[in-house]
């Protein structure tokens, strides 16, 4: 892959990031419980933080995302995604978060299914990787909130 390949690529994944925080931040301006405000508000944080990340790792001309593969659990299987609106839950806004990471994931696994190039394959599967360890903390995050009757 060229250089101007890699940096549509990263552009693109950038802008992911930056509708991503977008999002986050619409959504912490709509809901009206305090607890999901600063949920909603971290979340669009930790978006610029993996905006910064890409934009870092465009600058250093590396073409590999060193991720490891975080655990999935399938949580997002069994979740339907749920609108956002001012009176959501806690467990419906993480459940929100959960299917838009993987969104995201499922988009990037596309895009490495469609390369024929291995190192653009790489790149895509890099950041799918990213993403599945934003969807893996989320659902940490929901099976504490979701099931705490089992704690």
């Amino acid at each position: 892959m060229n250089r101007t390949e890699f940096e549509k690529i990263m552009d693109y994944a950038i802008n992911e990031e930056v509708l991503s925080y977008e999002f986050y931040t619409d959504a912490a301006n709509k809901v009206t419980d305090a607890t999901l405000k600063d949920t909603f508000t971290d979340l669009a944080k930790e978006e610029l933080e993996h905006k910064k990340f890409l934009e870092e790792f465009k600058s250093t001309h590396s073409q590999t995302i060193n991720l490891e593969e975080s655990v999935d659990y399938k949580i997002a299987d069994t979740l339907d995604k749920p609108e956002l609106t001012v009176t959501m839950s806690f467990q419906d806004a993480i459940a929100l978060a959960i299917k838009k990471e993987e969104e995201a994931m499922e988009m990037y696994q596309s895009l490495a299914d469609a390369s024929v190039e291995e190192d653009k394959k790489s790149v895509f599967i890099g950041l799918k990787n990213m993403e599945l360890m934003h969807k893996s903390r989320l659902e940490d995050i929901y099976i504490n909130v979701g099931y705490k009757e089992i704690w």
